[in-house]
């Protein structure tokens, strides 16, 4: 059984979704630290000049877990349906799916981890994508670093983790997952070029994932899914990797 491991973000870039759609089980780690200007609040988008962030606001310390962060005040949510609405109206798909998300938006949210984990089980749905989820907060492991990645691993009957380069060369440790059994593959992934509205900005990779709902509807699952496939084990020589 593959299992994929990641912090819950914002709008989820396409990598992220291919992650979910090669692994058997996903798990959103939610009980690790927050990482200030990363992706667990913000994301990319498209417009006429260019790509964009979307930002959601929060109010966080030093160390606290994605799980505790909560939203700060404002009226963002209002911003980021209307920045879409705005740069996507004239997608082809737009119809399709802005319902369904202007909903979200229109909740009252508090804490960032909610909101993630609810956006990314509206992407997975639309996208048609059966992986099993579960956050990690309910899974009660206490480890850290690799050791808490074999464990999450287990409790789940996990055999393979799918992981990426980044990993790998950061803070993985390799061998500690072969004393435990559990073979590595890491994620071989580049984003495939598909239509977008804007040509004069030119094709932009790894945006958002309404970038490619909105612009490819029903075939936005097979695209995401031609960019890339599980390879491994890490260390054969088919070892070229992008994160």
């Amino acid at each position: 059984m593959r299992v994929g491991i990641h912090q819950p973000h914002y709008l989820p870039w396409l990598r992220y979704l291919q992650k979910i759609a090669h692994s058997d089980v996903f798990i959103i780690l939610d009980d690790v630290d927050y990482t200030k200007n990363g992706w667990q609040n913000r994301n990319k988008i498209k417009g006429p000049d260019g790509w964009m962030y979307l930002t959601v606001p929060v109010s966080s310390s030093l160390g606290q877990h994605i799980l505790d962060v909560p939203i700060a005040k404002g009226d963002w949510a209002t911003k980021h349906l209307k920045a879409l609405e705005t740069n996507y109206r004239r997608a082809p798909y737009f119809d399709l799916y802005i319902d369904g998300l202007a909903s979200l938006y229109r909740q009252q949210w508090t804490n960032l981890a909610e909101l993630n984990v609810a956006m990314m089980q509206f992407y997975v749905a639309c996208l048609g994508i059966k992986t099993e989820m579960v956050r990690s907060s309910q899974l009660g492991i206490t480890d850290v670093s690799t050791l808490r990645l074999i464990s999450l691993c287990r409790a789940v009957g996990g055999t393979t983790y799918y992981t990426g380069e980044y990993a790998v060369d950061a803070y993985l440790d390799v061998n500690a997952f072969a004393d435990a059994g559990i073979e590595l593959e890491y994620q071989k992934w580049h984003c495939p070029e598909y239509r977008q509205l804007f040509p004069k900005a030119g094709f932009i990779a790894d945006l958002a994932i309404p970038d490619l709902l909105f612009n490819m509807g029903a075939d936005s699952l097979e695209i995401l899914l031609a960019g890339g496939r599980p390879a491994g084990p890490v260390g054969s020589s088919d070892s070229t990797v992008e994160v």
